[in-house]
């Protein structure tokens, strides 16, 4: 088998396929998992300051030439009509059905020169078009580091860092040695770390201010040396890769949901391009939602909260699909906060030899699978997805990102169905276990107050009808 059309032919149905894929946890690599313990490290981005270390989970594509903006335009939802260099923007493909393939950050650098950093799906969608489509375009990829280096040496092309939460100015200013320049938020400016000009990008990952930097890749150690340094008497933490994915859970973003490149016979050429070993061939599906139906997993835009995204003021892939959605009702996207005591049953099933378990929720992350989809019910009836779970320590609650049909009110308490059907499939993450009602209350999105309030106005505040 050389591509994913040639095994999804053998496999016959791909949700089989990746319901049982043996590709293992997902894994952040490089970083450790912890530098303190991930509680603490989960207040320091609330109550003090912290630094992610980015460099390595993402994968990147540098895009340069005469037809960047003219590729991007054409896969991109969002409009191009006003994106200047020095501009970022959460750039959002989506398949010729109008069902979101990935997203990525896309930072305009210069002149017919932009980098897309993020997971892989979004990432091939647009180097097959590069490579595929005619563009006047060169294309440079970096691959995320490997997920068990195994003792052999890691280089990238950029390390990657943030520094967040509510000191993190203050920490930025003592390393620029002066007040930090105008910079609005999603765009970029150049500051000064140990001498060195660095490039950002004003973020708010973790509600408060803070800024996105990175360089050459031999310049991180020390950068990140003197950023830990400066920041020293701020009470800044370094975050391990253990709580650097739950933050999401507070501030509102979906990392994962499956890439809608499986069916279509306008996607056929696609599968052919991409391997039979990469992400979209050995990617796996898990939680309580069973479909035989691949298609049934797939989401719009508007369904993971970048309805905001979506602009008809360009030509794209999936823009007349989207067109014949755009005005009606659609799921949106919320925040499930589990109920204590349902969560405590689940754990208490470990501890009493001889009765059935129950699906393991791992902390501070519990989620098993590539993309997950547990469903979320109401009077028996599935109607909504929790898609991303684990613990923050700072709301002290299991939380989960989902949908949830437009009929649902916040505050209505649903029910999650944990674990899968039939005590479990094939994924070497899953034990053999026995399902579970779990009680959800619906929440906002972002759930943590913080970023509610301070994020500027964007995907993350905002919902589209």
């Amino acid at each position: 088998m050389q591509n994913l059309e040639e095994k999804l032919a053998r496999a016959g149905n791909p949700v089989d396929m990746l319901r049982n894929s043996q590709i293992g946890a997902y894994v952040y690599p490089v970083v450790p998992a912890e530098f303190t313990n991930w509680r603490d490290e989960q207040r320091a981005w609330r109550e003090t300051a912290v630094l992610f270390d980015q460099s390595h989970h993402m994968a990147e594509l540098m895009i340069e030439g005469p037809d960047t903006l003219k590729l991007l335009s054409h896969l991109g939802v969002n409009s191009f009509a006003n994106f200047p260099v020095d501009r970022a923007k959460q750039f959002v493909p989506v398949s010729h059905s109008g069902h979101v393939i990935g997203d990525v950050i896309l930072f305009h650098l210069a002149e017919n020169q932009c980098l897309i950093v993020g997971r892989a799906p979004a990432i091939n969608w647009v180097q097959f078009h590069g490579e595929t489509g005619g563009y006047d375009v060169r294309l440079d990829r970096d691959d995320r580091s490997p997920a068990r280096p195994m003792g052999r040496p890691v280089v990238r092309r950029r390390y990657r860092y943030q520094i967040q939460g509510p000191r993190a100015w203050a920490i930025l200013e003592r390393l620029n040695g002066g007040p930090l320049p105008e910079v609005r938020f999603f765009n970029m400016g150049t500051i000064s770390i140990a001498g060195r000009p660095v490039r950002c990008l004003r973020h708010g990952m973790s509600g408060a201010p803070g800024l996105e930097i990175w360089g050459p890749y031999e310049e991180g150690e020390e950068v990140r040396a003197a950023i830990l340094e400066a920041g020293a008497e701020f009470g800044i933490v370094p975050v391990g890769s253990r709580a650097y994915a739950t933050n999401t859970l507070e501030s509102g973003w979906i990392p994962s949901p499956l890439p809608a490149v499986y069916t279509g016979e306008e996607m056929k050429a696609y599968r052919q391009w991409l391997p039979a070993d990469g992400y979209e061939a050995t990617g796996s599906i898990g939680g309580s939602f069973v479909s035989d139906n691949i298609e049934d997993y797939y989401l719009t835009p508007y369904e993971m909260g970048y309805g905001p995204f979506v602009k008809f003021d360009h030509d794209f892939i999936g823009r007349a699909a989207l067109e014949k959605i755009a005005g009606k009702p659609h799921r949106r996207k919320v925040t499930f906060a589990w109920n204590a005591d349902d969560v405590a049953r689940v754990f208490r099933s470990m501890m009493e030899p001889g009765i059935d378990n129950y699906k393991y929720i791992d902390l501070p992350l519990s989620n098993y699978a590539s993309s997950s989809y547990d469903k979320v019910m109401k009077n028996g009836r599935t109607v909504g997805l929790s898609m991303f779970s684990g613990y923050s320590f700072n709301e002290r609650s299991m939380l989960s990102l989902g949908t949830v049909d437009p009929d649902i009110a916040l505050g209505e308490v649903l029910t999650l169905v944990w674990g899968e059907e039939g005590g479990g499939t094939g994924k070497t993450t899953v034990e053999a276990h026995k399902q579970v009602e779990i009680r959800v209350k619906v929440s906002p999105v972002p759930y943590a107050r913080d970023a509610r309030e301070s994020y500027a106005e964007s995907w993350r505040t905002r919902q589209a009808v």
